[in-house]
């Protein structure tokens, strides 16, 4: 039955003949094999235009087909009648062993309980078994079904229901238990971001109010810079005018107002450039005082006061409102006195040395016993000073590191 089957497969598409047609040849396929076959070799260049040309699959020849092409060429009438019988008479194949391919399971093995082929019987593993044929094991085992089934008791079926609700029930605790965690996850990084928000801001708004320090402390100085810079600029232009002037009496009363304001401006003192320190320095203070902190010390970590600093020597002296030592802040105020009474001197000076001159040598030696003796005093103070400096800068960093 296996050969005949081969001889009515089609050795195209390997199947039983479909509408078998014969070529001139004599090799016989189905149509619709022929059609794919003669749509692949279409594009024949140098063949007759009335003819279509195809390559048997068989013998490899080219054959003639008609204009009409597969339809043309005629049916095997007899192949198709037998292949009409064999589907009509055939009975279904057996199952084919899966160690022995095209071997039927025709056997029954009585000690594995396995369907099996001959191979399995004499060369497999199914050796020396004991074998029943296919009805007589048929005929045993029919009521193995009901035997099997009262097995399944109804105890065994509220175990497994049972099992199946603690399974959902332990389930439904542990999805629970998980979206729990991921509320609380959300919940403490919240409390965190909101945390870290508020003293981010606190922070902020320190910062914002020693810009705020530094704008109090350099825009006077700023605007009055610019408001020399404008009166030279503006001095410049007279004087350009001044000396374009033609008459006599109109120069004369220019050039007087011309000198007063050059004699005001050049008269004027200008004002001291600052030299502002902001303390603490952000990096430093975080580093030292935020590095070990937890959320539960979150809300007690310190946030500093910034302050702007006037820097006298090395040491800063706060611009507003600070605790700079009493030196720092009184040197101006004592050099401006120092300044009036050497003024004073100079101006005693000069008026002596016009009336005596036998006096202003005198004078003018003690004066510059007078120079010499200022000059290794002021050496004094401002080594003295230097030394207060220093300790000064050694008690901060005391106190900073106490705090």
């Amino acid at each position: 039955m296996d050969s005949l089957e081969e001889d009515l497969t089609c050795s195209v598409c390997y199947t039983l003949f479909s509408d078998p047609r014969v070529l001139p040849c004599s090799h016989t396929f189905c149509r619709g094999c022929l059609d794919s076959l003669l749509h692949a070799s279409h594009n024949y260049s140098i063949w007759r235009p009335l003819r279509q040309p195809l390559k048997c699959p068989n013998c490899r020849g080219m054959v003639e087909l008609p204009v009409t092409g597969v339809d043309a060429l005629p049916t095997n009438v007899s192949l198709r009648a037998i292949i009409e019988k064999y589907q009509r008479d055939s009975e279904p194949r057996p199952p084919s062993c899966p160690d022995h391919p095209r071997q039927p399971l025709n056997m029954y093995c009585v000690q594995d309980r396995k369907l099996i082929c001959g191979l399995c019987l004499t060369v497999g593993q199914h050796q020396g078994h004991a074998i029943d044929d296919l009805q007589a094991a048929f005929a045993r085992e029919k009521q193995t079904p009901s035997l099997l089934l009262a097995r399944l008791s109804e105890n065994r079926w509220a175990q497994v229901c049972e099992l199946g609700e603690q399974l959902v029930q332990e389930k439904a605790h542990c999805e629970a238990v998980v979206r729990q965690d991921r509320q609380e996850v959300i919940q403490f990084f919240y409390t965190l971001e909101t945390a870290l928000a508020r003293k981010r801001q606190a922070y902020l708004e320190v910062l914002d109010k020693a810009l705020s320090e530094v704008s109090r402390a350099h825009d006077p100085l700023i605007h009055r810079v610019k408001e020399l810079q404008e009166e030279q600029l503006d001095l410049v232009s007279l004087a350009t005018s001044v000396e374009e002037e033609d008459s006599p009496l109109v120069f004369l009363e220019k050039v007087h107002v011309f000198r007063e304001r050059v004699d005001d401006f050049t008269g004027a003192s200008l004002p001291s450039a600052l030299k502002l320190s902001v303390t603490p320095q952000a990096a430093d203070y975080l580093r030292r005082h935020w590095a070990a902190v937890t959320l539960d010390s979150l809300d007690e970590a310190p946030v500093p006061k910034v302050c702007c600093y006037i820097r006298c020597g090395n040491v800063p002296a706060e611009a507003h409102g600070g605790s700079a030592p009493d030196y720092c802040r009184l040197r101006p105020r004592f050099l401006l006195a120092l300044l009036s009474v050497l003024l004073v001197a100079s101006s005693c000076w000069l008026a002596v040395t016009h009336f005596n001159p036998d006096l202003g040598e005198l004078l003018m030696c003690i004066w510059e016993r007078a120079e010499l003796a200022y000059a290794a005093t002021l050496g004094l103070i401002l080594k003295w000073h230097r030394h207060l400096l220093t300790m000064d800068e050694q008690l901060t960093t005391f106190f900073n590191s106490l705090t």
